[in-house]
C-alpha cells in the first residue's frame, strides 16, 4: 500500500508544471538543509524526498551548491524585507535599533528554519556559498547603516559614516550570537532577547547620536591670528 501511495505521489508530482515542481523542491531541500545542514544532505535524498529523479533534480538546479543557494535566497529577502519594513518608519537611531532588532528576533522565532538556512555554521569556507552568505550580511548592514545615517543631521552625516559602519558590524554580531544562543537555550521569549540587546547598547548609542547632532566644526579661518600682527 505504501508503495502505491509513494507511486501515486511520484506520478501527481510528475504532472505538475515545472515551476511548481521546482517551489515543491525547495521546499524539500529547505527544510533538509535547514534540519541537517549544509553537508549533511545530499542530492540523492533531496529527490527521493522530492519524488523526481536526481538526473532531473540536475536539470532544474545544476549542483548541490545552487541548490542550495536557491533555498539561501528564499531566506536572506525574507529576512531583509522583515527588517526593512520594521526600520523604515522609525523617526531616530535609537527607535530604528528597537524595531530592528524586534523583527530580527521575530525573523528567527517565526522561521527558524530560514535562519539555519541562512547562518549554517557547517557551510565550506571559501567559494560561492560563503561569498552569498557575505552579501546578505553585507545588505542587512547597509540597511542598518543607511537607517542610522539618516537619522542625524546631514551636515554631520560624513563625519559619523565611520562610527556608523563600526556600530551596524558590531550590533549584526551581537545580534546573531545572541539569536545563536536563545535558539540553543529558549531561556527567553525571543522579544525579551531583543530587549535586552536593546537595554545594553541603547544609552551609547543615543549619547551618539546627541553628539552628531551638534553643529560640525567651523570652518578654519584665512585671517592670520593676532599674535602674528605686526610682525615683519
Amino acid at each position: 500500500m505504501n508503495a502505491m501511495v509513494q507511486s501515486t505521489t511520484a506520478t501527481t508530482r510528475s504532472r505538475l508544471p515545472r515551476a511548481e515542481r521546482e517551489q515543491q523542491v525547495l521546499d524539500i531541500a529547505h527544510a533538509a538543509f535547514a534540519e541537517h545542514g549544509y553537508g549533511a544532505v545530499t542530492m540523492d535524498e533531496v529527490a527521493a524526498a522530492a519524488g523526481v529523479t536526481k538526473p532531473l533534480l540536475y536539470a532544474y538546479f545544476g549542483n548541490k551548491e545552487r541548490l542550495y543557494l536557491a533555498c539561501m535566497e528564499r531566506s536572506g529577502e525574507a529576512m531583509l524585507s522583515a527588517v526593512g519594513a520594521a526600520v523604515a518608519s522609525a523617526s531616530s537611531p535609537a527607535e530604528a535599533l528597537r524595531e530592528g532588532l524586534k523583527a530580527f528576533f521575530a525573523f528567527v522565532d517565526g522561521d527558524r528554519d530560514a535562519w539555519r538556512v541562512l547562518f549554517d555554521e557547517t557551510l565550506p569556507a571559501g567559494g560561492e556559498l560563503t561569498r552569498s552568505v557575505s552579501v546578505y550580511r553585507d545588505r542587512l548592514l547597509a540597511l542598518v547603516a543607511q537607517t542610522q545615517l539618516a537619522l542625524i543631521p546631514e551636515h554631520n552625516r560624513e563625519r559619523a559614516a565611520t562610527e556608523v559602519e563600526a556600530l551596524s558590524n558590531a550590533l549584526l554580531g551581537a545580534s546573531e550570537a545572541l539569536a545563536r544562543w536563545w535558539l540553543r537555550t529558549g531561556a527567553m521569549p525571543p522579544a525579551d532577547a531583543a530587549e535586552l540587546l536593546v537595554a545594553t547598547v541603547e544609552p551609547g548609542l543615543q549619547a551618539r547620536a546627541a553628539l552628531s547632532a551638534l553643529p560640525g566644526p567651523e570652518p578654519a579661518s584665512d585671517a592670520p591670528s593676532n599674535r602674528h600682527q605686526g610682525a615683519p
